[in-house]
């Protein structure tokens, strides 16, 4: 499994991780398989989405924050429960099949890390099997 880092700087972002993505598929060697995308925390998600028009990614988190406002009358104490809701809504992993090395994503796909409760440093897992 690979691991790599990310650091965010602001409270809702998504960031584009598709090449460090494709680059643990060819540190792995596997060519033909699954890769899994996986986020461990609990205010962050992974989706896959257009990444030619970085509109998409701020259409994305400005629908989120209407959907899902900060100050609400949640009962999670730490003031981030908006965040949680997100990154449950989003969810925390995605999947893609491996074809020759290469992820087999649309003409305008791309992997995004979403952040929903930072700036922080998070962590992205990588299987590839």
């Amino acid at each position: 499994m690979e691991k790599f880092s990310i650091s965010t700087t602001t409270r809702n972002e998504l960031i584009d991780i598709t090449r460090r993505v494709q680059s643990a598929v060819k540190d792995s060697g596997v060519k033909d398989g699954v890769c899994t995308v996986y986020c461990p925390h609990t205010t962050g998600a992974i989706t896959i989405n257009e990444s030619a028009d970085p509109s998409v990614a701020s259409d994305i988190e400005r629908k989120l924050k209407k959907m899902v406002p900060k100050n609400e009358n949640y009962s999670h104490a730490e003031g981030n429960s908006d965040s949680h809701i997100k990154s449950s809504l989003v969810g925390n992993t995605v999947q893609v099949i491996l074809d020759n090395g290469s992820l087999q994503l649309g003409t305008w796909q791309g992997i995004f890390f979403c952040e929903f409760d930072g700036p922080r440093t998070r962590n992205v897992w990588v299987k590839i099997s």
